[in-house]
C-alpha cells in the first residue's frame, strides 16, 4: 500500500504557496532525473556568476531536492537563512529537508519560525503536525491536526491527514470517516479511496473494500497493479 504519510510531504513539497521566492519545484517534479542533473548543472553555473543572488540559491536548491540531495541543499537553505532570516520559502524546504535527514528538532524550529511569520499558513502548519507525529508526539500531533480541520474544513488534504494518523493508531472508525470525508472533496483522488479500503479491509468489511478498489479502476488505475488488493479482498 501506499500510505499517505509517504506521499503528504512531498505534496507539502510540491504544493508550498508561500510566495513569489519559492522555487521551480513544481516544474521539476515533471522533469526526468538526467534532466533534473542538467538543470542542477545550468544553475550551478549560474551561481558561480552571481555568488550572492538568493534567488539562484534557491533555485539550485529546489534541484538538489529533487534529486534528493540533502545537504547540499541544506547548505544553500542555511546560505539564504543567514542572510534573510524572514524568508519562508527558505524556511519550509528547510524545515522539510531536516527532517529528511531526521533533524527533526531543527525542523521544528523551521516550521515555528515559518508560523511566526505567516500564522495561517496550512503547509506549515500540516507540515508541523506531521512532524510531530513521526517523531512520536503524538498527542500534540493528533491536536494540531484536529485543529487544521476545524480551520480548514473543506480541506480533503487535512481529512487524510488525520485519518492517516489515526488509522496508525488502530483507530479504524475515525480513520474511515475521515478517508470518506477527504473522498467528498477530492472525488478523484485514489491515494484517498486505497487508504480508506485499507481501513475497511482491518475492519472486516471486504465488499466495501473492494468498492473503493473498483472506483479506483473507474478513475483509471490499471486493475493489474491492484491484483494483490483484489485478493485481500475474496
Amino acid at each position: 500500500m501506499k500510505a499517505f504519510f509517504s506521499c503528504i510531504v512531498p505534496f507539502l513539497a510540491l504544493c508550498v504557496n508561500i510566495q513569489a521566492q519559492t522555487t521551480n519545484t513544481n516544474e521539476a517534479v515533471s522533469l526526468t532525473r538526467q534532466q533534473l542533473r542538467d538543470s542542477l548543472a545550468a544553475a550551478s553555473q549560474e551561481l558561480s556568476f552571481h555568488p550572492d543572488s538568493l534567488d539562484l540559491r534557491l533555485r539550485k536548491a529546489s534541484w538538489n531536492v529533487q534529486l534528493e540531495q540533502w545537504q547540499y541543499a541544506r547548505d544553500e537553505y542555511d546560505y539564504v537563512l543567514d542572510r534573510n532570516p524572514q524568508n519562508v520559502a527558505a524556511l519550509f524546504y528547510r524545515a522539510f529537508v531536516n527532517e529528511k535527514q531526521k533533524r527533526y528538532g531543527f525542523a521544528r524550529l523551521d516550521y515555528e519560525g515559518l508560523l511566526a511569520l505567516a500564522p495561517n499558513n496550512f503547509e506549515a502548519k500540516l507540515g508541523l503536525a506531521l512532524l510531530n507525529n513521526k517523531d512520536c508526539r503524538y498527542t500534540e500531533a493528533m491536536n494540531q491536526i484536529n485543529l487544521l480541520v476545524t480551520q480548514y474544513p473543506d480541506s480533503a488534504v487535512a481529512y487524510a491527514a488525520r485519518g492517516g494518523m489515526e488509522m496508525e493508531r488502530k483507530m479504524l472508525a475515525p480513520a474511515e470517516f475521515d478517508y470518506s470525508k477527504a473522498i467528498n472533496l477530492d472525488p478523484t483522488n485514489t491515494d484517498y479511496r486505497l487508504n480508506r479500503a485499507h481501513v475497511r479491509l482491518m475492519m472486516k468489511r471486504k465488499n466495501d473494500a473492494r468498492e473503493d478498489l473498483d472506483a479506483m479502476v473507474r478513475l483509471g488505475v490499471s486493475r493489474a497493479t491492484l491484483v494483490e488488493w483484489y485478493k485481500k479482498c475474496r
